[in-house]
């Protein structure tokens, strides 16, 4: 099933730690920001700080405007974000400390259970076909290209940029798109 949600439908919401506001493109049915299994948004980091608490949960983080965001882990461990697309994946139990390093940057959070998701995040920077045949869910999100669906010898069917795909279960088909984002979420606990 192919669902394509609007950048109109997506949710303003504050940050668990009160220090900002992200905008939720997706959650899972029935899913609140204390208790859900997978949750997509976009968040701006103006300042320096700590990430909010999401013990229980595996975050993914991928920079998708600004210029280079440090993640210090349990004050052991750095991710460092310099170009557009990167991610990193850490826990989201960490205590973690975000610094920028030229200003804000804006990022793309994939924040999944790790008790009922097996989450898989690729990122590609230039144009690209990439060929989906996935028993899960699938997000595409491309930050400068409209997405082509391309199933089996149809027509292709598009997605603006700035709204979310949504597979589920997809049948094999090609994604098409520039700076892509795909997310592949595979429920192990419903």
């Amino acid at each position: 099933m192919i669902n394509i949600i609007s950048a109109q439908s997506f949710k303003a919401i504050p940050w668990k730690n009160g220090k900002g506001i992200t905008t939720e493109l997706a959650i899972n049915p029935t899913g609140t920001l204390d208790n859900f299994q997978w949750r997509l948004s976009i968040a701006t980091v103006a300042e320096d700080g700590i990430f909010s608490d999401f013990s229980g949960y595996m975050r993914n983080l991928v920079l998708i405007e600004g210029d280079s965001l440090s993640l210090t882990h349990n004050e052991n461990k750095t991710d460092t974000l310099t170009k557009l697309l990167d991610f990193a994946t850490f826990d989201g139990g960490c205590k973690t400390l975000g610094t920028l390093q030229n200003g804000a940057i804006k990022d793309f959070n994939i924040i999944t259970s790790k008790s009922a998701c097996d989450t898989r995040v690729e990122t590609y920077p230039r144009p690209t076909h990439q060929t989906i045949n996935f028993n899960g869910l699938v997000f595409a999100f491309s930050l400068t290209s409209d997405i082509s669906i391309q199933k089996n010898r149809t027509d292709p069917q598009r997605v603006h940029q700035g709204d979310l795909l949504q597979l589920n279960h997809p049948d094999k088909m090609t994604l098409s798109g520039t700076d892509l984002i795909l997310v592949f979420i595979k429920i192990i606990n419903e």
